[in-house]
Parts: C-alpha cells; sequence; structure tokens
C-alpha cells in the first residue's frame, strides 16, 4: 500500500500485536539493478533482521514486468536476509498498469510463469517467493489459470484480493472466488479484501476456506483489529462485540510514537499529512480520532502538533485549532 503502510506504520501497527508477518509496499523495478540503499530505504528492517521494531518478520515486495531484471533484483535482495520475496500482480494503479506492471499482468499468464520462475531461480531455495495477485483486470474468468501460471513458476504462497482491477476497492469483495482457486492448487492461499472487522473476517473465512487472512486498510482503521480476529476461535466463532480491540486511551501513546517516528525519518513538509492520513482512518472506528481529526485539520506546523500531542498524553482538553 504504496504511501500509506510503510516502515513507519508497519512498526506501530505490529506493535499492536496480532500480526504474523508483513508485506512491504512494492519496490519499483523497471529495467535497472537497484543498488543495496534503495531496498534498505523502502525497508530498513532488512538493517534489523529483517523484522520490526515489535519482532515481526518482514517480506519485501517487488514490482515489475521483466523477468530477468526482477530476478537480478530479487537475487540481491535475497543476499540481504529478508524473510522472503513477494512479488505484486495485483496494483491497479493506472500508471502501474500502463506501464504492464501490477494487475495488467494478469492477460498473460505465460509470462506470470516466466517472471515466477526466474525470481525462484535467483532466490535460494530455503527462501519463500510468494505472489500477491488480484482476480484480474477486466474480470475474473481467467483466475484459476493465473493461479496455476504462479504455481507452475514456482511460487510457494499466493495472496489474492478478491476483485479486479476494474473492481478497484469498491465493495464486495468475492471471497467465494478464492475458494475456486483454491480448488486448483497446491501451495497455500491466504484470502485478502474488504476485512473491516471481526465479522468481515469470519465470513470471509467462511466462504473462502482460507485459514490466514492479509489485512490492509482495515487493520489501518483498527489496529487492534489482527488481535481481534486472533481471539475467535474457528471460522464459527462469533465477535463479542464491535468496538475496538484497543481503546483509544492506549492507542494515543502509539500514535505519539508513530509521530516521533514521521518527524524523525520524513521531510518536514510531508510530517503533518502523514499524521492527518492515519487519523482519517482511525476516525472511522474511534470517535477520539474523528476529533482529533478535526482539530490538527488546519495544522501544517510540526510544533504545533508536538503541543498538541503533549498536551493529550497529560490529559488536557483538546486545543482548538486556528483558522
Amino acid at each position: 500500500m504504496e504511501g500509506l503502510l510503510d516502515f513507519v506504520l508497519r512498526d506501530i501497527l505490529t506493535r499492536c500485536g496480532g500480526i504474523d508477518r508483513c508485506v512491504s509496499e512494492f519496490i519499483r523495478v523497471t529495467n535497472t539493478q537497484l543498488p543495496e540503499r534503495v531496498f534498505e530505504r523502502i525497508v530498513p528492517e532488512l538493517l534489523m533482521g529483517g523484522r520490526t521494531f515489535a519482532g515481526v518478520p518482514v517480506r519485501p515486495q517487488l514490482l515489475g514486468s521483466d523477468p530477468q531484471c526482477l530476478a537480478d533484483n530479487a537475487g540481491v535482495l535475497a543476499s540481504m536476509g529478508p524473510f522472503g520475496v513477494d512479488l505484486n500482480f495485483g496494483c491497479p494503479a493506472k500508471v502501474v498498469n500502463r506501464h504492464g506492471g501490477g494487475a495488467a499482468l494478469l492477460e498473460d499468464p505465460e509470462l506470470l510463469t516466466r517472471i515466477m520462475g526466474a525470481v525462484r531461480r535467483a532466490v535460494p531455495t530455503h527462501m519463500p517467493v510468494s505472489a500477491k495477485m488480484r482476480l484480474g483486470l477486466h474480470d475474473d474468468r481467467r483466475a484459476e489459470e493465473c493461479a496455476l501460471a504462479l504455481q507452475e513458476g514456482g511460487a510457494d504462497e499466493l495472496v489474492v484480493h478478491a476483485r479486479t482491477k476494474a473492481d478497484a476497492y469498491r465493495p464486495p469483495a468475492y471471497w467465494e472466488r478464492i475458494a475456486d482457486i483454491r480448488a486448483v492448487v497446491r501451495i497455500p492461499v491466504i484470502a485478502n479484501g474488504e476485512i473491516w472487522n471481526v465479522a468481515d473476517a469470519l465470513r470471509c473465512r467462511q466462504l473462502s476456506g482460507c485459514t490466514d487472512l492479509m489485512l490492509g486498510r482495515g487493520m489501518v482503521t483498527d489496529p487492534g483489529l489482527a488481535l481481534a480476529i486472533g481471539g475467535v476461535q474457528g471460522a464459527s466463532g462469533t465477535p463479542a462485540d464491535d468496538a475496538p480491540r484497543i481503546a483509544w486511551t492506549a492507542l494515543l501513546p502509539l500514535v505519539a510514537d508513530f509521530w516521533q517516528l514521521v518527524c524523525s525519518r520524513l521531510d518536514r513538509k510531508k510530517q503533518c499529512g502523514r499524521l492527518k492520513q492515519w487519523l482519517n482512518f482511525l476516525r472511522q472506528r474511534y470517535p477520539e480520532a474523528a476529533t482529533a481529526y478535526l482539530e490538527l485539520r488546519t495544522l501544517n506546523e510540526p510544533l504545533l502538533v508536538d503541543q498538541w500531542l503533549a498536551q493529550q498524553l497529560a490529559g488536557l482538553p483538546m486545543l482548538t485549532a486556528p483558522a
């Protein structure tokens, strides 16, 4: 999730618990061999044994369309000790698809096999190579064919976002189509798409047949979602209620930690925007975040945000942002 779920937010969300593994935002590969410093900039966890601060493994993701170039870059990346390499066949962005990357590759299953095969040969056999795909580009008629093509190329694991590129992020997600894919492949399949709460997770498991789920925007919106899902035993379990698993009073210090990381790693002009971006997601689940978003919406001076957060942590009333 380029521009959102970067290493800063990965750090904070994995501190919340319930997450077994992360996949990085995509690393775009065109016709060049990227230097190690590029991989380290996008996935700085590589400098910490491949794990987040909380100890959760991170699998870097590559995006491109040239088999040999992807293989060359995957080989360098593998030498840096990640917990596997992931390939992106699902990005719906127009600029990516226009250049033959992401979901556009789902129109050419034979190329999927060649890309996966080249990367698999370039990465040590003990290191997993996984792929994330959508159901298709314009429609889902070739979903099973694409999954089989990736398996033939040597994929160890497949994540399926249960929508086509044409569906974008519009609900619903067609989780039952993941079950169709599971029926024809022999490798593990992970379900993804439109999982916002525990009830969604249970229904996704029921319709897809998958035990493992990948969370995206739902986890950004509710950082305790993975914990809540993990607390429900079995696909037939029911959530006790729909309240966020992590209370705002416990989340606020993590918001402050997020802000400190943003200030230490991002350009000053981008800092306030990143905090407001996350609060905009959080306000879908937390009334307090909605209030915070309104308080900070017009602030673009990091020092004022520092002061606001200090008062929140001290339990003082919220300030009113200047007009």
